[in-house]
């Protein structure tokens, strides 16, 4: 049991550069109370001291401001940064050396008695306000960016990010770094401006062998797409879907 806690502070001191004391971490992160509250909670919980195991996870909660159930299952060297507001549902799994940002939700989407939330491997990384769904895997080594809403299982070694979550690398950094991972709405939007200026010059290609005069279309050019791709990536610009 010792070498378990003594194992967690170690964590800490490794995912945060913050934590500057053993007294610090021991004191100040809800992130490792909410662990070690729930390690109590699953005890009683298999050993069918259910309602037991409940009070301790709800009073966690009230202390902690994370919700663990103690019927989900914790791998070791997990840390939880922050914390405010994280939920892992009863049937989640979660393997070793995870991190979860605040925020983060482990849910279901079924009201039967089954396994109904995710399932996250070793070295898995879900950013802050993330939202998982569902019997789920994450393979090892997953990243998931903030914000992100997963309803699809996600290959090991795999970064996903978007609403939906679709993938967008399969050599993730470690850690995370969110402010490097590309847009995909942005990239939707100049595939389909990309797709409409072939689509202009096949027509006027087609005008110009029918001998039809067909009145001018305006393209997208470099500059345009370089004005848009400024929209998105400052969130003060008047026509950006981030502005306030």
């Amino acid at each position: 049991m010792c070498r378990h806690l003594r194992e967690d502070i170690r964590t800490v001191f490794n995912r945060d550069p913050a934590a500057r004391s053993w007294i610090e971490v021991l004191i100040c992160y809800p992130g490792l109370h909410a662990l070690w509250a729930h390690r109590v909670a699953h005890f009683l919980w298999t050993h069918r001291l259910r309602l037991l195991g409940r009070m301790v996870s709800h009073l966690s909660r009230f202390l902690t401001g994370i919700e663990i159930h103690p019927g989900a299952k914790i791998g070791r060297r997990f840390f939880i940064d922050h914390g405010m507001g994280v939920v892992i549902g009863e049937t989640a799994e979660i393997g070793d050396d995870c991190l979860l940002y605040q925020g983060v939700v482990l849910g279901g989407t079924t009201l039967e008695k089954k396994k109904r939330h995710p399932t996250l491997g070793n070295n898995v990384v879900i950013g802050s306000a993330a939202i998982l769904l569902g019997p789920i895997t994450l393979g090892d080594g997953a990243r998931v960016g903030a914000n992100s809403v997963v309803v699809k299982s996600v290959p090991p070694r795999t970064t996903v990010v978007g609403v939906p979550a679709h993938p967008v690398g399969s050599e993730p950094a470690a850690p995370l770094e969110h402010g490097k991972l590309p847009d995909p709405v942005y990239e939707a939007i100049r595939l389909l401006f990309m797709e409409k200026d072939l689509l202009a010059e096949r027509v006027r290609r087609l005008e110009e062998v029918a001998g039809v005069k067909g009145e001018p279309s305006s393209s997208i050019g470099a500059e345009d797409m370089k004005r848009i791709g400024q929209v998105f990536e400052d969130p003060d610009h008047p026509s950006s879907p981030n502005a306030p």
